[in-house]
């Protein structure tokens, strides 16, 4: 049994920065590709960064680009999301999600093919005040 467990979640300043990582346990002899998602209230969840099985290759919505960065290590089994300059419409409830059974290539595919992401972390609350 797969489990992704998020933390580093939070209350935090519009233009501050926080770090979530997400820890991934029970199949760890393989590498899943992994993405960041998030849900703020009365929306459909987004995507908001992928990344591949080796960190080579990564992908952002582009309302992230250049402020947001996803990064894994796969000795520990966790990936990151570094969140820099956040502004208050980036509160949400950020998700974890990883991809075994496919190679995920592409911003669209991670923006249209949620139902085949395998696992989802329960979540993190990031909330940034203005």
């Amino acid at each position: 049994q797969v489990q992704l467990v998020e933390s580093g979640g939070g209350l935090v300043q519009a233009g501050g920065s926080l770090r979530l990582s997400c820890a991934v346990s029970g199949r760890t002899f393989s590498s899943p590709a992994m993405g960041w998602f998030r849900q703020a209230p009365g929306k459909e969840r987004e995507f908001v960064a992928g990344i591949n099985w080796s960190g080579g290759t990564t992908y952002y919505a582009d309302s992230m680009k250049g402020r947001f960065t996803i990064s894994r290590d796969n000795a520990k089994n966790t990936v990151y999301l570094q969140m820099n300059s956040l502004k208050p419409e980036d509160t949400a409830v950020y998700y974890c999600a990883a991809v075994f059974r496919r190679n995920p290539s592409g911003t669209s595919w991670w923006d249209h093919r949620q139902k085949e992401i395998d696992y989802w972390g329960l979540g993190t609350q990031v909330t940034v005040s203005s």
